[in-house]
């Protein structure tokens, strides 16, 4: 790979109960670790350790301690995960910044979240020549691929490190900014672990044994290594010694060839790649072997059942579906068997207990929609917003992401929508979620967002935003077919009044729309 290749100082005594990178670093370590698909460019386990201590070395050589913050703003780069894996190792809160944030997002969260150091690339100079960066020392700034804009050359600055552990070594965590789709970015602390160093979390052996993660899985994970699920799978398969295959960007073709290539077992991916593989035709997905795939998760945004469908008939039912989020309060799963007897769940608990509430905080009964609440699961708080954090409890200590759904009578959770997308229509609420998976199912549709905008009588009425399959057409006439397409299934309160056609909508890489931005468009006059 070019950066570092040295060899232990000395053999490390490892607990037999112990599952991290270095374990496999001492029991197979020529095996690739991390390979970008598209490059074939490497890191083996023997490297990864090696980086990752340097990178341990540097942060306490820098005086960080348990619990100080250090900022990444990287794409997908061969040393993304190294360099977190060596925080990791200094029991550092570790806080990914999305590559598309504005300059003055970037500095909010460089500020809000008190980072110490910050790792960059060459590729990030556009951003990084706009930023203020008052609060991070000069020689706590590193860059990769160059040296430039104050920043030094890291591969240059740990090359002349030690590359056996820091004597301090304990558990750190991510520190995740939420996607900001509904206002600012928000920070998500949750607890530092505080087992033994190396000794995986119930959370990851949990994750582990559900998708059966080994020496023997390939992962290719296809999104942004800031988001949260990319992150922290990643994480947990390199903990249990699966080769990654990282994409630098999704292409539907290219995930394909390089199943085949790499004989991928395992995957994880939003709805909108699904959609996106699935519009390649026949012809094309034909052309690659997909049999390796033992394990195909998705989760992130809602998924349409024609689309899961579609995928299910395609790779079989090796589909997981989960519900969590940055917060990590609760966890759903389902597989393909359950979710093919249970249509649109995402499955039952495994992770805390799941409450359907009203907006007293008082629980449902089965089959009422409500506020999805966990009790009896793991605490967060909102960096810097006690007023956000006090928001997502109710008077028993529950936590709601703010999303709305409802339990069936086994248990199983449906997801309706998000309250903040609630259409309150002359007092009537509206679920936008159902109206999109609706209007997904149309031949003319490529993609759709459905909001409230403004209407003097009700003060919101439905519309939908659509990408349309094909540029050439006469939007009167799709807008009228689409209107009745809806009204035949959904209804005459749920169906749009109107429909806008545009080339793009607002939509990050893991599936979720900006609707926030989207409805400004709209709103922006009556506010």
């Amino acid at each position: 790979m070019g950066y570092v290749h040295l060899l232990f100082k000395e053999k490390i005594i490892l607990n037999s109960e112990e599952s991290h990178p270095g374990v496999f670093a001492q029991r197979t370590p020529e095996r690739p670790s991390i390979v970008i698909g598209e490059t074939g460019e490497s890191v083996s386990f023997l490297e990864l350790e090696n980086i990752s201590n340097q990178i341990a070395h540097l942060l306490r050589d820098l005086g960080l301690r348990r619990g100080d913050r250090v900022a990444i703003l990287l794409e997908n780069h061969l040393l993304y995960i190294p360099i977190v894996w060596g925080a990791f190792r200094c029991g550092l809160r570790v806080v990914t910044i999305a590559t598309h944030l504005t300059s003055d997002d970037v500095d909010f969260i460089l500020e809000d979240s008190n980072a110490s150091a910050l790792f960059t690339s060459s590729f990030m100079k556009p951003t990084l020549a706009n930023l203020n960066i008052g609060g991070i020392k000069k020689q706590n700034r590193f860059m990769l691929d160059g040296c430039d804009l104050d920043f030094k050359p890291l591969e240059e600055v740990i090359n002349k490190l030690p590359n056996f552990p820091v004597e301090d070594q304990s558990e750190g965590i991510e520190m995740l900014y939420s996607s900001g789709t509904t206002g600012r970015p928000k920070g998500i602390m949750k607890q530092l672990p505080d087992g033994p160093f190396g000794i995986p979390a119930p959370g990851y052996k949990l994750i582990a044994d559900l998708y059966n993660l080994d020496e023997k899985t390939v992962y290719l994970s296809p999104a942004p290594q800031y988001h949260a699920a990319p992150l922290l799978f990643v994480m947990r398969a390199l903990r249990f010694g699966a080769t990654v295959i990282i994409m630098r960007k999704f292409e539907a073709e290219t995930a394909l060839s390089l199943i085949q290539k790499y004989k991928v077992t395992h995957s994880q991916w939003v709805p909108t790649m699904f959609i996106r593989m699935l519009a390649l035709g026949d012809e094309i997905k034909s052309r690659y072997d997909q049999s390796s795939l033992k394990c195909v998760i998705h989760a992130a945004a809602p998924c349409p059942i024609e689309v899961k469908l579609e995928m299910i008939k395609w790779w079989g039912e090796i589909i997981w579906e989960y519900y969590g989020a940055s917060e990590g309060n609760g966890l759903t799963v389902i597989d393909s068997k359950e979710w093919l007897r249970h249509r649109g769940s995402v499955g039952k608990a495994k992770i805390g207990k799941v409450r359907i509430c009203g907006d007293d905080g008082e629980e449902l009964p089965r089959g009422e929609t409500g506020l999805i609440y966990f009790s009896d699961s793991p605490k967060f708080e909102y960096h810097n917003d006690p007023q956000k954090t006090k928001d997502s409890r109710n008077q028993y200590g529950w936590s709601t992401l703010g999303d709305i759904g409802y339990l069936d009578s086994g248990d199983y959770l449906y997801l309706t929508d998000r309250k903040a997308n609630t259409i309150i229509s002359g007092g009537v609420n509206i679920y936008p979620q159902e109206i999109e998976n609706h209007l997904l199912g149309h031949p003319a549709v490529k993609d759709v967002a459905v909001i409230g905008a403004p209407n003097n009588e009700f003060g919101e009425e439905v519309k939908a935003v659509v990408i349309p399959i094909q540029k050439s057409f006469e939007q009167d006439d799709l807008e009228r077919e689409l209107i009745e397409f809806c009204l035949i299934k959904v209804g005459k309160i749920k169906s749009p009044r109107s429909v806008d056609f545009v080339e793009e909508l607002p939509r990050q890489e893991n599936g979720k729309l900006y609707k926030r931005l989207l409805k400004d468009r709209y709103w922006k006059n009556e506010r």
